[in-house]
């Protein structure tokens, strides 16, 4: 099994790309967390958002794995605690399904992505940038793991 996030963005500020290799090395074998850059469409003079919304889609529906359980990460999905993740992370661990999050760009993730997940979770209600939520997702990935193993990492 496989964790994968595909998140749009490719020329992160080195404390991101610090931050998410940190969290990244810290996961077993078994269970190897995986980042896949999506470039950004250009959104110089006036852009289509709606077309580069839909571009990144696309690339970020493209990168999952054949059979892959897909999360999207929506403003209007699910808020989790962070026992919860560990709860479906575990559920994900026993189907032995590789798991595909998405994070979108500056716009959010495209109609298309909100669709083809099989759930959608949400970081809470305040807007975060979408370098920061990459380094989010994979320390709470990490700490639901320490869950799942009773790792002294999460303390309640």
């Amino acid at each position: 099994m496989k964790l994968t996030v595909a998140a749009v963005g490719t020329r992160m500020p080195a404390w991101v790309n610090e931050a998410w290799d940190d969290y990244a090395r810290r996961f077993p074998p078994n269970l190897p967390l995986e980042l896949r850059e999506i470039r950004m469409p250009s959104r110089s003079g006036s852009p289509d958002i709606d077309a580069a919304r839909r571009q990144e889609g696309e690339a970020l529906l493209g990168a999952k794995a054949a059979g892959a359980f897909v999360v999207a990460l929506d403003g209007g999905g699910a808020q989790w605690s962070t026992e919860k993740l560990a709860s479906r992370l575990e559920s994900w661990m026993q189907e032995g399904r590789d798991v595909h999050f998405m994070i979108g760009g500056p716009d959010g993730l495209s109609p298309e992505c909100r669709a083809g997940a099989d759930l959608s979770w949400s970081l809470g209600a305040l807007t975060w940038p979408h370098a920061l939520v990459r380094v989010m997702v994979a320390e709470q990935l990490y700490r639901a793991w320490s869950i799942t193993q009773n790792h002294p990492y999460h303390r309640p």
